[in-house]
């Protein structure tokens, strides 16, 4: 699926929120917007990142839950990660869920037992306690890294201060929620937005004494460390929890189908407002602690555990006027100017349109009735025209056919899928004025350079003073012209210096990321830093004689297809683009590759699977090789070590190659064999 640069700047902006928003409420307790207004913000990238293709390996800001740590408190490590949960919004939703997990765990046409609890919105924190006694408490922090808020959860009388069962594991990290709730948090006299972010701004006090003085409660509701685990089910761990003092949700339940998880969500949304705390959904975990280890994890999410959001909410309006917006990879994204209406307790005055077939399909016209629906919306979709309410006059929206920069613009042709891009694209790239500073957004963003105090607000002041206006010049900034400027002072232009100077140490896949390739995420560009090695090696691309050489080799690798090689390919054959890489290249210092070596009956091994499997999914079986040390490679070739091949469908093609170049062939039986699994 090629990217659509409309949905790609609709991501980037509301991403760039989300960072604003974690900043206010996690580091300064200053929240921006309420906590419906977050989660629906959160819901709609993680929707987004769901729905498009073209944005699931985009690993973004929604990796890191919360954000970047400030000094207030000490840090500390999470023994293991708190990452944050996939959302579904309906039964079709849900569904899905259900049948990515049978086809991961190649258990077709089974149903799993679900343990249940609600979405409590509020703080999630995490306690260790060893050999009974609670050693450390941490908040959830950036989900890797939390703070040490030890002596404020002391202070709340739900969480135990030592575990009196002799049985208990030597190390175990309770995670639950901190909450207030709503009747308590009438009584505060505190200028909170929400219970929510009273209760955070509580936990972050740096004298305990004054948390002690706000009515915080805690719900139990998991685990991340347990050692030695002696439990099978997570319901059978929560109920262990109950046990032991903790406080657990009464609502908790094991489901055991698709029917009575919609019976038991539309229960509980229909009681939802009659409840003392506030929920957003309903969280549905595997229950069969075996699956849950099997399934693992995404790099930003469990496999095996997913929010079911309660519904959304709907509005009104009319259209004023549809205009269009410029994205980093050009991709045109129209855009509703709509009457500002109240949806879900914010007001707005857009509505994204997605593309050309979106207006053309809902037959979207300017002065228009629409319904709109946010979803996890910041920015609204338009839901459907309400054509009894139409003029009479009204004509048809022609969809423009030049960028902003007034080039000509186009739907791509994909040679391998034989199909047209849904989105309209300018192809100018850097020598596009609105595509040139999207992608200086993007470099600078979280999950490339990450570089404080340079957000979107400040790229485009920057390129109106013509401060910025490639990426190089971003290490070359004249801060003492920048000192001057109004708004900014000394402190902040020093902090920004010194920002912009850590920047400049960036490892090999970060960089790569950054540069702004279509269709290279971060998962992929991780893969071809693996390949790279080196920032010498990558250079090696620009040179048209070793170009071609370089993509052949990179259809080896699991995980870059044909798709991300053309764009590689279109990419470094633009002469502006490789003058901009080299330049900033010439500011940096890149780091070599890491590779986290893994030894086992794999290592030094490249591995090919072909057919499919009767025991396991492919993708089970990709993870467990790499966990041997193995490397998954994704098409034949002399440097496959074994091809195995499955009981069903092998491709014939792969296996004539292998006996050809004498690769060893392992059946499916044999292969569970040797790895005794």
């Amino acid at each position: 699926m090629k990217i659509d640069k409309n949905i790609l700047k609709d991501f980037n902006r509301k991403l760039n929120l989300l960072k604003k928003y974690n900043h206010n409420y996690y580091n300064l307790d200053s929240p921006l917007i309420t906590d419906e207004k977050y989660d629906i913000l959160k819901e709609d990238l993680l929707k987004m990142e769901k729905n498009f293709s073209f944005l699931k390996k985009k690993r973004t800001e929604l990796e890191k839950v919360g954000a970047p740590l400030t000094k207030k408190f000490k840090k500390i490590k999470h023994l293991k990660p708190m990452l944050s949960l996939s959302n579904v919004f309906d039964r079709k939703g849900m569904n899905d869920f259900i049948n990515k997990i049978a086809n991961y765990l190649n258990m077709k046409n089974k149903m799993f037992d679900f343990s249940s609890e609600l979405k409590i919105d509020g703080i999630s924190a995490s306690l260790t306690y060893e050999n009974g006694v609670l050693k450390k408490g941490l908040s959830r922090g950036d989900g890797i890294t939390g703070e040490d808020i030890l002596e404020n959860l002391k202070t709340i009388s739900e969480i135990p201060k030592k575990i009196s069962d002799k049985r208990v594991p030597k190390i175990v990290e309770v995670r639950g929620e901190v909450y207030i709730g709503k009747k308590d948090f009438e009584k505060l006299n505190k200028n909170f937005a929400n219970p929510r972010n009273a209760a955070g701004g509580s936990l972050r006090q740096k004298n305990y004494n004054e948390t002690a003085k706000i009515p915080l409660k805690f719900f139990a509701y998991g685990f991340g460390t347990i050692n030695p685990l002696n439990y099978k089910t997570q319901s059978e761990f929560v109920n262990k929890l109950e046990s032991w003092g903790f406080k657990i949700n009464s609502f908790n339940k094991v489901v055991k189908n698709l029917d009575e998880i919609e019976k038991q969500h539309k229960k509980i949304e229909r009681i939802r407002s009659s409840l003392d705390y506030d929920i957003d959904g309903i969280v549905y975990k595997v229950n069969d602690l075996n699956l849950q280890k099997r399934l693992g994890n995404t790099s930003n999410s469990p496999r095996w555990a997913t929010a079911y959001k309660f519904s959304s909410e709907k509005a009104t309006s009319r259209i004023k006027k549809i205009s269009i917006q410029v994205g980093r990879t050009g991709a045109i994204t129209p855009v509703a100017k709509i009457e500002p209406v109240t949806v879900g307790g914010v007001v707005v005055s857009n509505a994204t349109l997605h593309n050309e077939d979106e207006i053309q399909r809902k037959d979207i016209r300017v002065g228009d009735t629409i319904t709109l629906q946010r979803a996890g919306d910041v920015i609204p979709q338009v839901v459907s025209v309400d054509l009894r309410r139409r003029d009479i006059n009204s004509v048809k929206y022609i969809f423009p056919n030049k960028c902003l920069c007034g080039s000509e613009i186009k739907k791509e042709y994909n040679l391998h899928t034989k199909k047209e891009d849904a989105v309209r694209r300018c192809s100018k790239g850097y020598e596009c004025s609105f595509t040139a500073i999207e992608k200086l957004k993007h470099i600078v963003s979280k999950e490339a350079f990450n570089i404080d105090g340079l957000g979107k607000k400040v790229i485009d002041q920057f390129w109106k003073l013509k401060l910025i206006k490639r990426p190089s010049d971003i290490f070359d900034l004249n801060y003492k012209k920048i000192s001057n400027i109004e708004g900014w002072g000394e402190l902040s232009t020093k902090n920004l210096e010194e920002a912009v100077n850590k920047a400049k140490n960036i490892s090999l896949s970060r960089f790569i990321y950054s540069i702004g390739i279509r269709h290279i995420g971060q998962e992929n560009a991780k893969i071809l830093a693996g390949y790279f090695k080196t920032i010498e090696k990558l250079e090696n691309i620009f040179l048209h004689n070793k170009r071609k050489e370089i993509l052949n080799e990179l259809k080896d690798l699991d995980g870059i297809g044909l798709t991300q090689i053309d764009s590689l390919e279109t990419f470094f054959s633009n002469i502006k683009n490789i003058d901009i890489v080299k330049t900033l290249i010439q500011k940096l210092n890149i780091e070599k590759f890491k590779e986290v070596s893994k030894t086992g009956k794999l290592s030094n091994k490249n591995i090919m699977f072909t057919g499919s499997f009767e025991k396991i999914s492919r993708s089970e079986l990709k993870t467990i090789a790499e966990s041997f040390g193995g490397k998954v490679l994704g098409s034949i070739s002399k440097k496959v070590n074994i091809l195995v091949v499955g009981n069903s469908k092998p491709t014939r093609k792969k296996m004539e190659k292998a006996k050809e170049l004498n690769i060893k062939i392992f059946s499916e039986k044999d292969w569970y064999k040797l790895l005794n699994i």
